[in-house]
């Protein structure tokens, strides 16, 4: 997906005073109708790339950033914490970083149209009506999921899917973490309790990774919620839930 994915959010903390800003992956720059025409800009980019895009616009703000991610975002977010960045992150339905373990049937289904072909690796691939429905909006009804996939859906990056799926056969995976790093902002998970492609396990035994560091960790369930959590009805909770423990942690380590 692409900023356009956040902009119930967005609109809601400006409207509460917040500067909010939500730049898009590298090649993602865009609206989606173009994107969907010609994905060629996302094509074989990788989470480094991603990861550094993001560095380099947090060490440009005059202030350190509460960090949000949303699915790969959410594994964004952790690196970037672990690397010293931002004030608090909260990671939503967060994709698995190196040494998580589980793999429920769920996301091994609605990763497979993608990582089920090797040749996909450097390319660009979207999701069907149908495969969408499943992995993302499975609490929809087809109505809205349809609304959703043609409001929000884009190609992405293969090349992504395959870093992270295969993480723990790599030994310099992107997506390694300092568990024990107790000098990082305070982070926060968010699951959703039917998604699809991060059940809850997923998130929680991420979250237990963490549990030797002396850095806040925390981890809430919101029932309900599938993979779309950040769109489908009842996001105005999420949202404010997730802001509400950032500026608390936030203030906290002021």
């Amino acid at each position: 997906m692409t900023p356009r994915s956040w902009e119930k959010w967005t609109q809601h903390y400006r409207a509460q005073g917040y500067d909010v800003i939500a730049p898009a992956w590298p090649g993602l720059d865009g609206e989606v109708e173009d994107l969907r025409r010609d994905p060629s800009g996302i094509a074989g980019v990788g989470l480094q790339e991603v990861v550094d895009h993001y560095a380099q616009i947090i060490r440009g703000l005059d202030d350190a950033p509460f960090i949000m991610g949303h699915s790969f975002g959410g594994t964004v977010t952790q690196i970037l914490l672990d690397r010293g960045l931002g004030r608090a992150g909260v990671a939503i339905d967060s994709a698995p970083v190196k040494g998580v373990l589980p793999l429920p049937y769920s996301t091994l289904k609605s990763a497979w149209p993608i990582l089920g072909n090797p040749a996909n690796k450097n390319k660009a691939i979207a999701l069907t009506p149908r495969q969408f429905h499943y992995a993302f909006a499975n609490t929809l009804s087809a109505d809205e999921s349809a609304a959703a996939y043609e409001r929000y859906h884009v190609p992405g990056s293969a090349r992504v899917m395959f870093q992270g799926a295969f993480a723990n056969f790599n030994p310099r995976a992107i997506t390694r973490i300092d568990f024990t790093n107790g000098r990082r902002a305070p982070l926060l998970f968010i699951a959703g309790e039917a998604d699809h492609i991060t059940p809850p396990k997923v998130n929680e035994a991420n979250w237990r990774l963490y549990r030797k560091s002396t850095a806040v960790t925390d981890f809430h369930r919101f029932p309900g919620r599938s993979h779309f959590i950040v769109g489908q009805q009842g996001w105005e909770e999420v949202a404010d839930y997730a802001l509400a423990w950032a500026t608390e942690q936030g203030l906290r380590q002021s």
